[in-house]
């Protein structure tokens, strides 16, 4: 039996619906049969938990948390794209990791889904939860 791929699931963590919408993906990711890192919980990456440990201690969590994943899943919905998820992407590009983006906002730039840097970075690029869940079969 291989092991379970570890996905990093990022993307931005400051609002109730945001931190819910990100819960929601991890579990219907678990019950797809990969491991998840999820900031908010793993890097302990919530307002309350700021005032607690210093931003270099969550910033060191959750590069790890990208060195140790297989693959990483970035939420890019919003006018723009979070600047950390942005960042996230790039370092796993960086790293040759792949990056799955998921859109489900309808808004899109004039020449492209989001911004091109962030564009040619994703491998793939989902428009909802199903199509996320297809795309995701060939890393299980």
């Amino acid at each position: 039996m291989s092991k379970k791929k570890i996905i990093y699931l990022a993307g931005p963590l400051f609002t109730h619906a945001e931190l819910e919408y990100n819960l929601k993906l991890k579990d219907m990711l678990l019950n797809d049969g990969f491991s998840v890192f999820l900031p908010q919980e793993d890097a302990e990456d919530a307002a309350q938990e700021r005032e607690r440990q210093n931003q270099e201690c969550i910033f060191r969590k959750c590069v790890e948390g990208v060195d140790t994943s297989d693959l990483v899943v970035a939420i890019l919905d919003g006018v723009d794209v979070d600047s950390g998820t942005a960042w996230e992407i790039g370092y796993a590009y960086a790293k040759g990791k792949p990056v799955i983006g998921l859109r489900t906002d309808f808004r899109a730039f004039s020449d492209g889904v989001v911004n091109l840097m962030v564009e040619m970075a994703i491998d793939s690029l989902a428009r909802d939860e199903a199509e996320l869940l297809k795309i995701m079969e060939k890393f299980l």
